[in-house]
């Protein structure tokens, strides 16, 4: 249904450093900058795109808004998440949890306050 994301910053290498991480715990490869300055992660067809806001604003997050990004398994959730917090992310909600349906996920802020959650598929 979606072509693609777009989420603000206000600091793009910070916001390069943060998701060149998380992307990479869950094997994925480096963002790319664009020939308009906006930061592009690319994967199996969907893109995630940053960049300051045109408004020349300052980035503001979502109030209520989440990102979801799927994860092949477990382990790739909590790679997902150490490499987030250890590049300026912030954990929020539970710990990395296993929820009623089988799905394991796992919650942080970016370093613009981006809402994120990597998660596995639910059990079927």
């Amino acid at each position: 249904m979606f072509t693609h994301v777009m989420i603000g910053s206000n600091d793009l290498e910070r916001a390069r450093a943060f998701y060149d991480a998380t992307f990479a715990a869950l094997g994925g490869k480096p963002g790319k900058m664009d020939e308009r300055g906006r930061l592009i992660y690319a994967h199996e067809g969907s893109r995630l795109m940053i960049t300051k806001p045109i408004d020349g604003n300052p980035a503001t997050a979502a109030n209520g808004g989440t990102i979801g990004i799927v994860a092949a398994s477990r382990d790739h959730v909590l790679a997902w998440h150490e490499a987030g917090t250890a590049h300026g992310g912030t954990a929020i909600e539970s710990p990395p949890t296993e929820r009623p349906n089988g799905a394991f996920v796992a919650y942080l802020r970016d370093p613009d306050g981006n809402k994120l959650t990597a998660r596995t598929p639910p059990v079927r």
